[in-house]
């Protein structure tokens, strides 16, 4: 999944939703989600882990203004566990928004941004290699699978997507992880789905911002 390279600013993406008059009428939030108070910043400083943590965690929870995700980390991508929690317990994924939602060909919600760009990634780190990738065939990225967004091989950093449904992907991209908890509220996110913006007007879209807007208020691994 190549990381979105069109900058979004805080504006668009605190703002409200308002789809074209002749839009077929659909919901516009998903019920028990939480008003958003987050805004796209700069990515913060976090020290890279320089080796494989001796203990990995075992679980990252991504609370979210729409509810809990908890993800179970996969030891075959040591890594990348040992670079996303030592991130989740930074606080670097705080107050952060997902800037990207695709709902057609690959059912995936994008995260791990805090400027909320596409291109954002933690200050000073070193690019990272690729692990755990599937072998080639048809279904690599099945439902609840959490991978790395990235730009090419070893280009990891903080950016990750979460599969929830059906999804057709090249062999590119690092699992880390299964979502073991809240895949029904991703579905349901991914069910109100997508817009992009022409001028000062939204409209729905295949591939763009969430229509219900997803803050990750906290993570923590452990």
């Amino acid at each position: 999944m190549k990381k979105l390279s069109i900058f979004l600013t805080a504006l668009v993406l605190t703002a409200t939703f308002t789809p074209a008059a002749n839009a077929a009428e659909k919901p516009l939030t998903v019920p028990g989600c939480a008003k958003s108070t987050a805004k796209a910043h700069n990515p913060a400083k976090v020290k890279q882990p320089t080796a494989v943590a001796k203990k990995l965690a075992k679980t990252i929870t991504f609370t979210t203004n729409c509810g809990p995700i908890v993800i179970t980390l996969n030891p075959k991508a040591p890594q990348t566990v040992t670079n996303m929690a030592a991130l989740a317990n930074a606080g670097y994924f705080n107050k952060s928004l997902c800037h990207r939602l695709v709902t057609s060909g690959i059912l995936v919600l994008q995260c791990g941004d805090p400027s909320a760009s596409g291109g954002g990634s933690p200050t000073g780190w070193t690019k990272y290699a690729d692990e755990n990738l599937p072998a080639a065939g048809l279904n690599g990225y099945p439902t609840g699978t959490v991978a790395m967004a990235n730009s090419g091989p070893g280009t990891n950093g903080s950016q990750f997507f979460l599969v929830f449904g059906p999804s057709q992907l090249e062999n590119k991209y690092t699992i880390w992880g299964t979502i073991t908890k809240g895949l029904d509220l991703l579905q349901k996110i991914g069910d109100v789905g997508a817009y992009k913006m022409q001028g000062d007007q939204a409209y729905y879209a295949n591939d763009g911002y969430p229509i219900q807007t997803v803050e990750i208020v906290k993570a923590s691994a452990k």
